[in-house]
Formats: C-alpha cells, sequence, structure tokens
C-alpha cells in the first residue's frame, strides 16, 4: 500500500513538474531574452516616464505572453479558444483602434489647427517616412503588403499600426505593434537631434503669430466637414477617421458632455489596458525572436527618422514663399508626426532651449494633430491600394 501510494506521489510529483515553466523552456533562451525586455519596458516607463500608459501594460504583456507552459492548456494568447486569444481578437480583428482614436478625438482640440489651416501641411509632409520605409521595404525584399504594415510606423501611432498590420500582416503584428510603440515613447529622444541637425540658430528663433480665437461654430463644424473631407477621398480610413471625428464632435458640441467624458476616459483606459496587454503577449519568443523583427525595428526607426527630418525640411522650404512675419518656425515641423502631444512637447523644449519666452506648443499643436488625420489617410491609402 505504501509502495502505491509513493509510486502515486511520484506519478503526481513528475506529472506536476511536466506543467511548469521550468520544465517547459526546454532550452529556449529566448524565452529569458523576452523577458528581461518586458522588465526594461516597465523600467524605463517608471523610472524615465517613458509612455508609462502604454510601456507599462506592454512591457507586463511581454512577460505574461513568455512564460513557458505545456501545450493544450488553452491559456496562451496563440490558443484558440483561451482567454488571452480573446482579448487578442479585438487587435487582430482591428476593433481595439477605432475606439482608441474615438477617446483620441474626444480629447484633441483642433483650435490651433483651425486657426492656421496651413500647418496641416506639415502634417501631411511628415507621413513621407511612412512612404518612404515602404519603398525601402520593398527593396529589401518584403511583400508590398507587409511592406506597407512596416512603412505606418513612422506615423508614430501605435493603434494605426495595428489597425494596418492586422489587415495587411497579421503574422509581422507583434512586432510592427511594438516597434510603433517604442518608436513613440522615444520621441523626446530621436527628434531633437534631428530638429537641431537641419535648423539654423536664426530658424529656432522665429516667433509665429499667435494663434486667432476660434469659435465654437467652427469647433463643431470641423469634425464633419473634415470627415466628410477625408472619408470621400479615402472611404478604407473611416473605421479610423470615423471614430476620430466623432469623437471630437462630442467634445465640442456641448451637449454630449458626459459621451465625451468617457471615450477620453474610461473608454480609452480600457482598451489601453487591454491592447497594451495582449499586444505584449503576443511576443512570444518562438514567434517573436526572429531575423524578420530585427529588419521591422530597424526600418521603423528609419521610418520615423524619414517622417521628422521631411516635417523640419518641408517648414524650411514653406518659409520661402511666405513674407517675413508670417515665417513658421521649423521646430515645430518634427510634431507632424502623429505622438501626441510628445512631439508638441519636444518643438516647445527645444524652442525654449534658445529662446526662453518664446513658446512654441499651440503651434507646435496644429501640425500634431494634423499628424493623426494623416496618419489616418495615409493609413486608409495604404489598405486601398494593397488590401
Amino acid at each position: 500500500m505504501e509502495g502505491n501510494l509513493f509510486e502515486i506521489l511520484g506519478r503526481n510529483l513528475s506529472q506536476f513538474w511536466e506543467y511548469t515553466g521550468f520544465a517547459n523552456f526546454d532550452g529556449n533562451f529566448g524565452y529569458i531574452l523576452m523577458i528581461i525586455i518586458g522588465l526594461i519596458f516597465i523600467y524605463r516607463a517608471i523610472k524615465k516616464d517613458w509612455e508609462p500608459m502604454l510601456l507599462v501594460p506592454i512591457g507586463f504583456g511581454i512577460i505574461v505572453g513568455n512564460i513557458p507552459f505545456f501545450p493544450g492548456l488553452s491559456i496562451g494568447v496563440y490558443e484558440e479558444g483561451s482567454v488571452l486569444n480573446i482579448l487578442y481578437q479585438g487587435v487582430i480583428k482591428g476593433w481595439y483602434p477605432p475606439l482608441i482614436f474615438l477617446g483620441i478625438g474626444a480629447m484633441t482640440d483642433f483650435s490651433a489647427l483651425i486657426s492656421n489651416p496651413k500647418l496641416l501641411l506639415i502634417g501631411a509632409a511628415a507621413q513621407f517616412g511612412i512612404f518612404g520605409a515602404y519603398a525601402i521595404a520593398l527593396l529589401m525584399g518584403f511583400s508590398a503588403t507587409d511592406a506597407g504594415a512596416i512603412g505606418i510606423i513612422g506615423g508614430a501611432d501605435g493603434p494605426t499600426a495595428i489597425f494596418l498590420s492586422s489587415r495587411l500582416a497579421p503574422n509581422l503584428m507583434g512586432a510592427i505593434a511594438v516597434s510603433a510603440y517604442s518608436y513613440m515613447a522615444l520621441v523626446p529622444v530621436i527628434q531633437p537631434p534631428i530638429m537641431k541637425l537641419f535648423t539654423n540658430h536664426k530658424e529656432r528663433l522665429i516667433r509665429m503669430k499667435p494663434p486667432r480665437a476660434v469659435s465654437q461654430t467652427e469647433k463643431i463644424l470641423f469634425p464633419i466637414i473634415g470627415f466628410l473631407l477625408t472619408a470621400l477621398i479615402v472611404p478604407s480610413g473611416i473605421p479610423l477617421l470615423g471614430m476620430l471625428f466623432f469623437g471630437n464632435l462630442l467634445k465640442e458640441s456641448g451637449v454630449t458632455r458626459r459621451l465625451a467624458e468617457t471615450a477620453r476616459g474610461p473608454l480609452i483606459d480600457v482598451v489601453t489596458i487591454l491592447i497594451g496587454l495582449t499586444v505584449g503577449a503576443s511576443t512570444q519568443a518562438d514567434k517573436f525572436l526572429q531575423i524578420t523583427s530585427v529588419f521591422i525595428f530597424l526600418l521603423g526607426a528609419f521610418s520615423f527618422v524619414i517622417a521628422t527630418t521631411a516635417g523640419v525640411l518641408f517648414v524650411k522650404f514653406f518659409n520661402l514663399f511666405l513674407k517675413e512675419g508670417n515665417k513658421i518656425n521649423p521646430l515645430i515641423g518634427n510634431s507632424g508626426v502623429s505622438a501626441v502631444p510628445d512631439s508638441a512637447r519636444v518643438s516647445n523644449n527645444i524652442g525654449l532651449q534658445y529662446d526662453k519666452t518664446n513658446y512654441l506648443l499651440m503651434h507646435a499643436m496644429g501640425p500634431n494633430v494634423a499628424g493623426v488625420i494623416g496618419s489616418a489617410v495615409a493609413a486608409g491609402i495604404l489598405l486601398a491600394f494593397l488590401a
């Protein structure tokens, strides 16, 4: 009897060991590497305050997704029917990005853009990074759909990158999403050297006219007219553009305050948690640690650098046609990417380094919010001719 008891206990303990994460590492040190990367994300978010709302969920998700387990338990993000897999459907099917755009619209003030519409051109110029990276990716041997999904990283817009990659390259979504959010967090590190490289001292001191006051009627009409114009040109961008402008209408109408507060508060917070955690969990070492992921990160950085450079150089070029007193400070050219409001803050901070009384934040918010629209339009264009 005792022998049978010890034999049963031995089998139970052996079976228990087989189900532990330690036993299922199976010599794959990639899991350990990915867990370390997740910890670095969390450390940077907490210690350096680099996009903590994004990097903390993503970092912890990376740790969650790289705990090895016995196959068939229906707990992994790639195991059909598991809780993580069900939550991940919002990424795969593209449900989460439009909801985030709804919240962004409900918290965005387009006044700076409405008061100075030519700033929209800066947001458009910064999208050159997307198409530049797309061309380079094609030359490197990526398929057209993969190249389009990779190029969108240059817009510095995580939700747009997820939305487009879910349609064009779902197999690359983990690397694309993590890359996009990483570069969003690195805006204060990547952009300043580029801005200083392509501007001179005189240009950095340009003072712009204060933006004019925008009426409530203009604020209400803007999301309606903006949606009609962009959606008629790029109907494939309707899921993102529609939710962005709808959220803004909720904010500016003055009669749907509760809906606007829900969209820009609890709703966007919940979706951010889910998208960050599940995107992080999708970076399982056996699927994520491939040479393709390295190329995606390099192309993402290249795309982001091109976008920033294009925005700054476009302002310098545009100034050639503007009269003295109406010129634009090229330090706001970087804010044409869709990293709201971090890029605008970088514009303002660099400007204050050269003139402590020259506040560029309100001016930079114009191209910054234009970049949000621009990245959604660029995604729609790519989706239209690649899907």
